[in-house]
């Protein structure tokens, strides 16, 4: 591999296209043994509440001239770096885009159309709870959108909500009166215009951030740095009655938890860090700039 200089994905792929032409040559007689064997091995699992059911113990037959898979684990930012990337966003209008991203891990098409109806004042609404739900709902008429349609609940804490609520009252409106026509979402573009259904100039506004931070970003790691560090908080204050795992899967959206569960691993390497709550932290920093 280092001499051919392919990536380990692409080994893989030709190995298994050989490997299956041997096996077809064997079946058809045309070869009398494989030139490879089979092995014995060990796989690691997150299987958490499922152990149970998991007879394999682990191991697996593997073709013995297969690389192992080495799982790439996503990456996140650390709270020094999400303090360099919002100190960075001298735009309000992005400072407030990454913000949503962190707050809510939310999927960049989601929020680029994350309505301006799903705002709220918390000091009006009459509750006094921690946490707003909020229902994404792609059929309620306000142009949310949301991975195959599917509507989910999220949470979002009281203080982010009122800095939502501020955003809309006192910034907002200077690019919403570049429109000619109403904007149903929150975030607008230079024109006062949605940034459309993929979002996908949002990449380009918090890749350019983070250059001026120093900080190699895009828009679906500031979902993984939302889905890692809220985790990390959850499972170290249990008194919340959450499980960690379960609550994250569902802010996500994701719809099996085995693809939640790739940030346990994550969470495996901060274990020896001290993390305070997420939320009260990224609020403490976005005070500070």
């Amino acid at each position: 591999m280092d001499t051919c200089g392919l990536a380990l994905n692409t080994t893989r792929q030709r190995l298994t296209y050989i490997c299956k032409f041997y096996e077809f040559a064997l079946d058809n007689g045309w070869v009398k043994r494989l030139p490879f064997g089979h092995e014995e091995r060990t796989v690691k699992r997150e299987l958490g509440f499922l152990a149970h059911v998991d007879a394999s113990g682990g191991q697996v037959m593997a073709n013995n001239v297969m690389p192992r898979c080495h799982k790439i684990l996503p990456k996140f930012l650390s709270m020094a770096e999400i303090k360099s990337l919002l100190a960075a966003a001298e735009n309000p209008h992005h400072r407030m885009m990454i913000r949503l991203a962190l707050h809510t891990g939310l999927r960049r098409e989601e929020i680029a159309a994350f309505p301006l109806a799903y705002v709220l004042d918390p000091d009006k609404v009459g509750r006094t709870e921690r946490n707003f739900r909020i229902r994404l709902d792609p059929s309620d008429g306000s142009g949310m959108v949301t991975k195959g349609s599917k509507p989910r609940d999220i949470y979002v804490s009281r203080k982010f909500m009122a800095e939502l609520y501020r955003y809309v009252t006192k910034i907002r409106g200077e690019r919403a009166s570049l429109s000619k026509t109403p904007q149903k979402a929150l975030l607008l573009n230079q024109a006062g215009e949605s940034y459309g259904d993929d979002g996908k100039s949002l990449n380009r506004i918090i890749s350019e951030t983070g250059k001026r931070a120093g900080v190699r970003v895009h828009t679906h790691m500031l979902r993984h740095t939302y889905a890692t560090q809220t985790l990390v908080s959850l499972q170290r204050t249990p008194e919340s009655g959450l499980e960690p795992l379960v609550f994250v899967q569902r802010q996500l959206g994701h719809s099996s938890i085995q693809t939640t569960m790739v940030y346990l691993h994550l969470v495996n390497e901060m274990a020896d860090k001290a993390v305070l709550a997420y939320d009260d932290e990224l609020n403490a920093l976005a005070g500070a700039t």
